[in-house]
Formats: C-alpha cells, structure tokens, sequence
C-alpha cells in the first residue's frame, strides 16, 4: 500500500503543510506577482537542480523502497520533497553568495521543477512494484504461495534480476507522460479540477519564496538536521545490539512477552514515528485497529482450530494454513475498499462531466468575463510553451510499439495482443483516473491494476495466468497512475507559474533516474538482507498478496483454504460498508469510521508497525496542543529528518551486511526462572 491507496494520508500531508509559512500565489497582490520575471521555461532546468534532485531521489528512494519491503506502506513525501529541494538549493547560493561567486537566482519555478524531478525518480521505488507484483514474480515468493497450490504451476517465477528489472521499467514508465498531454488544460484550466496535493504543494513553494517564507526556512532546515541526526545515530547505536535473530531494540518486549508474541511492542523504528507524524490520525488508529483485531483477536481464536480448519503440519506462512487466511482476509479488505472507491470515483467523474457538459456555453462565457487577473497570468504563463500535439501522438505510438515488442521478450507467457489492448484502453483509463484524482485526491491507479490483473490472469488460464497477470497489472497501473500524477504535478505548475515543458522534461528526466537508480538500490537490499521472509523483518507482504490475486484470478474460489470464502465475503462486505457509513453518516460520526485500506495492512504484517505510527499520531496530538503555530511549520520538517536519518543507515548496514560483519551483541529477552 502507498499514497495512492491511502487517499487520507495526502489529505494529511495537505491539512500538516505549513501553510501560514508564508504567502501563497493567491495571497499575493498582481501588481506584486507582475514585477516577478518569470524564467524561460530552459532556465527553469539548471544543472544544479538535477544534479539535486538526483541526490534527493536517491535518498528518497532508499527509505521507499525500505518501507515497500517492510510494511508496504509508503506516506506522501511530496511536501517533504520540496521542503528537501528548497532547503538544498537555498543553502547551495547562500554558500556561493558568502564566497564571493556570482549564481543565478533561486526561483520558485526551479523549485517546482526540481520537486517534480525527486518525487519522478523516488516514484518508481514503489510504484515500480519492487515490494508488490514484481517480486511477487520471484521463486521465494512462489514458495511461500505453496508449490502445490493449484494455479501456481511449476516454473511461473521469475527471479529478480538488474536487466529485465530495469528494461521492462524502462519499456513501461515513460508512456503515461504522454497519455493525457493534450488534456493538460483541458484539466487544469477549463474545468478547474483543485488536484488537492498538487495545490498543497504549490502553496508550501511559494511560502517559501518570500521574505517570511526564507525565515521559516531557517528553523526548518536546524529542525530537519537536528532530527536526522538523532535519526541517524539512533539506528547505528541499535545495530551494535541486533547479532542474531529476534534481537535488539527492534524487538523489545514493550507490553510483556506474551504480547510481543502476538507482535504488540514498540520497536524504536523512527522511520515509522515519522511516517506516523506525516499521516492522519484516522489513517493510524485504523491501522492500530486492524492490529487489534488480527493480531490481538482472530488469529489467536484461528489457532485453535489448527488440524480443523487447516493442517497441523501446514507451517506458519504457508497459503494452505494460518498464512492462507491472514493474506486472502487482507485482499478481501482491499479488494472491497478498492472496488468501493473504483465505483465511487468513476461516478462523481461522469456526474461532475454531465454537469459541465449541461451549462454549456452561456457558463464559459461568464467565466471568461470573471476571470481574475491573477488566473489570466498563470493561465497566460501555462499555456505560453505549447507542447505540439503531433509529439504527443507520435511519441505514444513510437513508446507503445517499444513495449508491445519488448514485454513479451522479458516474460512469455505475455502475449504482444495483451501489451496490445491494454495501450489502446490507456488513455480512457488515464482520463477517468486523472479526473477522479483532480476532484477527490485519490490516485485509482493501484485498483486499475488490480482489475488488470483479475482480468488478464484468467485470460491467459492456467499455466501463463500468474505471471501474465502480475506483469499486465504493473503494465497498466504505471500507464494510470503516471498520467494523474503529471497532473498533479501541472497543477502545481500552474500555481507557481512554472512552464508545462520544463515541468514534462522534469518528470521525464526524473523518471529516467528512478528506472536506473531503483532497480540497483532493490539489489542492494535484495543482496544484504533476507527479502521476503514472512517471519522475518524484511517481509514484503504485498508480493505475497499480489501473487495470490493472480491465483485466485486463474483458480477462482477453488483457491482458498476451508471456511475462507465465507470470511472473505464478510470482510468484503464490511470493507463497502465502512467506506458507505464514511460518506452517508453525519461527519462528526462518521469521521471515527476506520479506513478498510490502513486495517488490512497489520492482517499480514503484525501489529508493531501500527505502534510506531501511532506514537508518530500521538507526538503532533500533543505538539499542536502545546504550541500549534511551531507545530505546524516543523513537524513536516521533523518527520522528515526522522525518516531520512533513519532511512540513510540502510546504506552503511547494507555494505556491513554484505561484508559479512555482524554486529557483536544479541539484546535478547526470554521467561524469568
């Protein structure tokens, strides 16, 4: 799970931003905005900045892929990266400024293009499915789905590797650029869609770039650094205590033993106390509530039904045993949250078309004459650099006909006809998906894929349905998902004044960077620690559940273990009912409904995650009680500091790992005599 499937986690980041941090574009008089020069949209792309989003991205692509093979979920990092970008490249002129040496100015327009560029190149360190339908691809994986499970026939893996990883991102990544590129103002100006964390993100840009804006970012950039300090040197203090299994802080019996045998204890992870800071408290109380009940409830009374329901013999994670209810209970949650909000998104869509459509001319006519001067600058600005339409098209079919030939070379068992259909149903699926996004903030490319995936799985049968699933699946939730998010990042041009061609080349460049730069840091991880181990650290629970997706899409019903259909109906069913009870309820009950997305997570990957989140909840509860104002402008600062100190060690631990150094103690704890 990541941002586009926590819809609320972006909704947070946007309510978190600091937004009295200084004046956004709306705030500003016209006068004022009209004596700023804006910048060709060349000099908006400075070497400088890519060279900075590089290293941001790199960075950022760490903790990603780090939460992807964890947890799997993955919070908004969209207004931490322009804080990052702002706080980088600011620090680098004030520098040359000191030394005497002349430097172009920073504007908010490189600011955005830089953002742009990071949030690109970290994108693909989990939409990429490193933690999902890609490794769900991999022999481990397939192991752990039971050789014998019907529908997972023998050979339907395929074992990572660097080349076909980065070929088939490569092949995949750069069509949804292209996909809705005419429609950019179709989207953005004639329909006025608000794309909510497109706007966030504009407005954090521009509060920088003021004379109030550059003071907060000072406390900003000493609350940053002194948090990832702390961060940092936190994590290297507990490796010295983690030389074996079930070791170290990371398993310190918070609550007692016999919770912590049930995973409920607080396991120091300042990763996921900054996570928890960045997302909403109802995103975190949900998953702490799913805790409690898989954790805490259902898979204690499961046990007990050991040599009833399932095998005695059956191991922990095995698919015909207590690991085939804890990954189908999450799917259902998932597909019944997902399916929901698929069905909901696509009706405000056609509603919100429907009335436009019937307003008509005589509506265009009054907007016209009412539009502010300020929308007639930013309209002005973005629609100065036309990108030719002709490009548009002939790029699609050029990047098409790349993958329609290259797909089914890296993986056989998809046909050229599956690339085929699923390129020229594109771009309808990208506009439903990018207007859904524009109005609501949620990003549907995940549940796309998922479709996708039920869709091709069955199609291809029994013995090409695994691995034609999960790749078709990753095909077109890259085609959806990338086309919102360019949106996304067209609205925040829009508002910031930055050229829609700077912004394309931007995203281009940084998904360029992220194709190259995530499949290497995937191996990093894959190679140093023990990827996909169910009663490990590293548990990677999404492969998992991808690839049983695709078996119950090739199998049907039959797949699932004694008793597990009638749970999964009911989880299903409490999934649409819960999302039905948030919409129709008056606000101020149905607010405290928990979200069936956020609840799934802890039904595979136990309740410690939860904990920390919480805590990460807990910490700004208590911060904006006692000084809101400060709250509000550090905490984005702090939880990034967090999750970069934290994040950064996995370099160091990695090559450690990899040099064979294991840390010299075992912090152990077991039963008084």
């Amino acid at each position: 799970m990541d941002r586009h499937e926590l819809g609320s986690a972006g909704a947070a980041e946007i309510e978190k931003s600091p937004r009295e941090a200084g004046p956004d574009m709306e705030s500003e008089p016209a006068a004022a905005r009209v004596a700023e020069r804006v910048p060709p949209w060349r000099e908006q792309l400075t070497v400088r900045g890519l060279v900075a989003a590089l290293l941001i991205g790199v960075v950022y692509t760490v903790i990603v892929m780090k939460l992807s093979l964890t947890t799997g979920i993955v919070p908004t990092l969209n207004v931490s990266a322009a804080l990052l970008a702002f706080l980088a490249l600011r620090g680098w002129t004030h520098a040359l400024d000191r030394l005497g040496i002349a430097s172009r100015p920073f504007t908010r327009q490189e600011n955005t293009v830089v953002q742009t560029c990071i949030v690109a190149c970290y994108t693909i360190g989990f939409g990429g499915g490193f933690g999902s339908f890609l490794l769900g691809l991999d022999k481990k994986t397939y192991e752990l789905s039971g050789a014998s499970t019907p529908g997972n026939v023998p050979g339907s893996y395929k074992d990572p590797a660097i080349g076909w990883m980065m070929g088939f991102l490569l092949a995949v990544s750069f069509v949804g650029l292209l996909t809705l590129l005419p429609l950019r103002k179709v989207l953005v100006i004639d329909y006025k869609l608000t794309y909510p964390s497109g706007t966030a993100t504009a407005v954090l840009i521009n509060g920088f770039h003021t004379p109030q804006g550059d003071k907060n970012a000072k406390k900003q950039v000493l609350g940053f650094l002194k948090y990832f300090g702390i961060s940092f040197f936190w994590s290297f203090f507990q490796w010295f205590y983690t030389g074996g299994d079930f070791c170290g802080f990371m398993q310190f019996p918070t609550f007692g033993l016999k919770a912590w045998k049930q995973s409920f204890f607080f396991d120091f992870s300042l990763t996921y106390v900054g996570a928890g800071m960045i997302c909403s408290h109802l995103v975190n109380l949900s998953l702490l509530f799913g805790a409690v009940l898989s954790c805490g409830v259902m898979w204690p009374l499961m046990k007990k039904q050991e040599g009833n329901w399932y095998s005695a013999k059956a191991s922990a994670s095995s698919m015909t045993g207590l690991g085939g209810y804890k990954a189908f209970l999450c799917i259902a949650l998932l597909i019944g949250d997902g399916s929901y909000n698929f069905f909901k998104v696509i009706i405000v869509t056609l509603n919100s078309i429907r009335e436009k459509s019937k307003r008509g001319r005589l509506n265009r006519v009054a907007d016209a004459d009412s539009v502010a001067i300020d929308d007639m600058q930013r309209n002005e600005v973005f629609n100065r650099d036309n990108i030719p339409s002709w490009v548009t098209y002939v790029g699609y079919v050029l990047l098409s006909a790349i993958a329609v030939v290259a797909i089914p070379l890296i993986f056989r068992q998809v046909k050229w006809y599956y690339v085929v259909i699923a390129y020229l149903l594109a771009p309808a699926l990208g506009f439903c998906n990018a207007y859904g996004t524009g109005l609501t903030d949620m990003n549907m490319g995940y549940n796309y894929g998922k479709v996708a995936l039920f869709v091709f799985a069955a199609w291809a049968g029994k013995d090409n349905g695994v691995v034609a699933g999960l790749v078709t699946c990753g095909l077109v939730k890259q085609l959806v998902l990338v086309s919102a998010d360019l949106m996304h990042d067209f609205k925040t041009a829009h508002l910031t004044l930055t050229s829609p061609r700077s912004m394309l080349v931007g995203q281009a460049v940084g998904t360029l960077m992220g194709c190259i730069v995530a499949p290497l840091i995937f191996f990093l991880f894959y190679e140093a620690f023990d990827i996909g181990n169910p009663e490990g650290y590293w548990k990677a629970p999404y492969a998992v559940i991808y690839r049983n997706m695709a078996i119950l899409g090739v199998e049907g019903f039959d797949a699932l273990p004694k008793h597990c259909l009638q749970l999964c109906a009911a989880f299903f069913a409490f999934a649409v009912l819960a999302n039905v009870a948030r919409d129709f309820l008056p606000q101020r009950i149905g607010r405290f409904v928990p979200l069936p997305m956020a609840m799934a997570v802890p039904f595979l990957f136990g309740a410690n995650f939860a904990i920390d989140m919480c805590m990460g909840s807990l910490v700004v509860f208590l911060w904006h009680k006692l000084n809101g104002k400060k709250a509000a402008l550090l905490i984005p600062a702090v939880a990034s500091g967090l999750i970069c100190g934290d994040g950064i060690w996995i370099f160091p631990s990695s090559l450690l790992a990899l040099a064979k150094i294991k840390p010299p103690i075992c912090m152990k704890f077991t039963p008084g005599s």
